[in-house]
């Protein structure tokens, strides 16, 4: 049987890979990637507690509404990185300096 220390160690792991991604920042894209891992580990904690709390399920509402804020996120975050593309034509963040126009 899986417990629930099994649970936050894949959590545990997703969150480390996602934080690796956004510090490496090689571009855009794998930033927001990065964020929606580190989401996802949260999320994965939530539904691991919230299955150990059976009358209430308050982990998986959490959850749930953890997914529809992320969706909204990477909806608003992808829009934003084309018009910079569009504008700068790259979406490395380290060549994108000048935000004034």
């Amino acid at each position: 049987m899986i417990s629930l220390t099994h649970f936050l160690i894949v959590s545990a792991l997703l969150f480390s890979i996602g934080l690796y991604a956004v510090l490496a920042k090689k571009n855009a894209i794998l930033v927001l990637v990065g964020i929606e891992l580190m989401i996802n580990a949260a999320v994965l904690n939530l539904v691991a507690f919230g299955r150990y709390d059976g009358a209430l399920y308050g982990g998986q509402t959490f959850a749930l509404f953890a997914i529809v804020l992320a969706a909204a996120a990477v909806a608003v975050a992808l829009a934003i990185i084309l018009n910079v593309y569009k504008h700068y034509k790259s979406i490395n963040p380290d060549d994108i300096n000048n935000l004034k126009d």
